[in-house]
């Protein structure tokens, strides 16, 4: 989601800075900016799971858990994300054209469902999944696996996942997907998408259906 359908405004950075402060890490400090550049480094991933990465101790590790999304809510209410043009068009068309769609996200079921309130998005798609729902999050295969079997797909070759980061194209080609783009409105840049295995780069999310279109429909 964040980062391929949805602009962030900097929800990871703040909500992040505001956590570090929280669990005693100056903001500011060598420290905070390696965790920090961790974070970026990490997008796309479960948070949880960074957050374990971050501190040692798990009661650590989930109390800044806690606190990350207590900050993302603050932020969301204030209005800090918004679609990424085009998006919903385009997930509008690829439905009309007989795929399924599922919105996939490294946050937790809490922060995904209030984005997808605070946007209107409630049933935009067939399905939304976070890592609690599926096991774990990118870069494993698990919630594109999970996608599969809700939504019926015979055969995960018949399936497409598109992100911006390098997790999003390691979960996909570890799942079996045959397309697997990715887009540059995110993080990471078009080298780092080709070369976690991405089978095509798109500017945006506004040009997936052309990009299927040719790829898979008749």
């Amino acid at each position: 989601m964040v980062g391929t359908t949805v602009y962030d405004g900097g929800l990871l950075d703040r909500a992040m800075t505001r956590t570090l402060a929280g669990q005693g890490v100056p903001a500011g400090s060598g420290q905070s900016e390696n965790m920090l550049r961790y974070a970026r480094d990490a997008a796309g991933t479960s948070k949880i799971s960074m957050f374990r990465e971050l501190f040692a101790d798990p009661a650590r590790a989930a109390a800044a858990n806690r606190f990350f999304e207590d900050s993302c809510d603050e932020l969301i209410a204030g209005g800090i994300v918004r679609p990424v043009p085009g998006a919903e068009d385009s997930i509008g068309w690829l439905r009309d054209a007989g795929f399924k769609i599922c919105l996939a996200t490294g946050f937790g079921r809490h922060t995904q469902n209030v984005v997808l309130e605070s946007l209107g998005w409630m049933g935009l798609a067939d399905l939304s999944l976070c890592p609690a729902d599926a096991g774990r999050g990118r870069p494993y295969p698990d919630m594109i696996l999970t996608a599969v079997l809700a939504l019926d797909v015979d055969d995960v070759r018949q399936v497409a996942v598109v992100g911006d980061s390098s997790a999003d194209i390691i979960s996909g080609l570890r799942a079996g997907a045959t397309t697997v783009a990715g887009v540059l409105t995110g993080a990471h840049p078009e080298a780092v998408l080709r070369e976690a295995g991405a089978t095509a780069v798109v500017p945006s999310i506004r040009d997936l259906p052309a990009l299927l279109e040719r790829r898979v429909l008749p």
